[in-house]
């Protein structure tokens, strides 16, 4: 992920970083990429030099993990060239005029989850079959599953997934006189996010001036759905937002903390929440996998050392987030396409994306790597994360994925980020996130 969350993936980096812990410089999230959109260099000779391009979204890593240069020297003949969208709502609506048209897509296309469904539901046939170049297999289990069609085709190869755990401030928690060992954080929301709330109370008693619990309840809210195997369709498509125990759950316990101010009601991702990170005024952020990078980067040197990452609230695993790499059936370059895919999902290559940016691996296979499985982050108290993430992605449940996901989601956290911003009664805030929904849905 990564707003869009900011996702990704990759493999076969033998002589990658040879450090076992990630610092701040190599989470930096540098949104810029080498994103020309000219490939007149390309050529369609067999063994001659071409160009192939991929369009992705938010931040991948590849930059980052210098992965597409490392390319390039073990295939002298193929240039890659990226060309990234800083946020994935942008993107898509982009994505889906290029499939309806048949034109402007590049060779490789960032495909995130929440679309996934829709994607494989209603445009695999305009996606190549990866099937024979990657193994299902290799990644955990649900990721290939969400990918691949109801005749067996394989549309996407998994980039990231989003283990959940629980950043918090570690200077603020001894402000407010509560404990900063992560093991003795972990303990008292073990119960679930009702006991999140309830540290959230103990917080506020004696919580420094200018300073909140949380970034946002719509945050939390995913974090709350993301735990749940049923979110927003049941098995056969249809849409149960409405009555899904995980959505009530997660929008009354919003509801909740926006009452109870615990939030400090600021849209993740925007200039704000940046500066507030920066600033120190908020002490805990439900945090996937990704969001370490973004915390260590708009938080700045200032704070290093005084963030630290802890297991998630209760006892399920829970996964936000993650994205997938498609070959478009219609490019130029097809083969060398798929290739290049599967040699970006690999483990040596998504163990060199989670040492640069901190995006954990959906492959397996990088679970015992150097560096992924003892992996710590310097940035936060040297957190255990190889250790944390593992054991959690091991144990994530199956979701039931849905044509519309990412839109009800998106609908969800904007009415809460309006009961937390302007007052709205949860009430209202619910009836306007339903009436959206439903127009969308037809």
């Amino acid at each position: 992920m990564r707003i869009t969350r900011n996702v990704a993936g990759r493999r076969r980096r033998a002589a990658i970083v040879a450090t076992t812990g990630l610092t701040a410089t190599a989470l930096l999230l540098a949104g810029c990429s080498d994103s020309s959109d000219d490939d007149s260099g390309s050529t369609d000779a067999a063994g001659g030099n071409i160009t192939l391009t991929v369009a992705d979204f938010g931040q991948f890593g590849y930059k980052e993990a210098n992965l597409f240069a490392e390319y390039h020297k073990l295939h002298p003949n193929i240039t890659v060239k990226e060309n990234t969208t800083a946020e994935e709502k942008n993107y898509y609506p982009k994505l889906l005029q290029q499939l309806n048209s048949g034109s402007g897509l590049a060779d490789v296309q960032g495909l995130e989850v929440g679309r996934i469904k829709e994607i494989t539901d209603t445009k695999a046939d305009q996606f190549a079959d990866l099937s024979k170049a990657i193994d299902p297999t290799d990644f955990v289990s649900w990721k290939a599953k969400q990918a691949t069609t109801a005749s067996g085709a394989l549309i996407g190869a998994g980039t990231d997934i989003g283990p959940m755990s629980l950043c918090y401030n570690t200077d603020l928690f001894e402000k407010a006189g509560l404990p900063t060992d992560r093991t003795e954080v972990a303990n008292l929301i073990k119960g679930g996010w009702e006991d999140y709330i309830a540290l959230g109370e103990k917080y506020k008693a004696k919580a420094p001036a200018g300073t909140f619990f949380m970034d946002s309840a719509s945050a939390m809210f995913n974090a709350v759905v993301s735990s749940s195997a049923k979110q927003y369709y049941d098995e056969d498509g249809k849409a149960i937002y409405k009555d899904s125990p995980s959505v009530k759950q997660g929008w009354n316990l919003a509801a909740e903390a926006a009452d109870k101010k615990l939030t400090q009601g600021i849209a993740q991702f925007g200039d704000p929440w940046k500066a507030a990170l920066r600033k120190g005024t908020i002490a805990t952020v439900a945090c996937p996998a990704w969001m370490a990078g973004q915390i260590s980067v708009n938080a700045g040197e200032a704070n290093k050392g005084k963030w630290n990452i802890t297991s998630a609230p209760g006892s399920t695993a829970a996964n936000w987030g993650g994205s997938f790499l498609g070959v478009p059936s219609s490019g130029k370059h097809v083969d060398e396409a798929i290739k290049l895919v599967a040699w970006l999902t690999a483990p040596e290559q998504q163990a060199a994306v989670f040492k640069a940016i901190g995006s954990f691996p959906s492959n397996t296979g990088a679970y015992d790597l150097p560096g992924v499985k003892d992996a710590k982050l310097p940035y936060f108290n040297d957190a255990p994360i190889g250790e944390i993430y593992a054991g959690e992605a091991k144990s994530i449940p199956e979701a039931v994925l849905g044509a519309k996901d990412a839109t009800i989601k998106d609908t969800i956290s904007t009415e809460i980020n309006n009961m937390e911003q302007r007052g709205t009664a949860p009430d209202k805030a619910w009836d306007t996130a339903v009436e959206k929904i439903d127009k969308v849905l037809g």
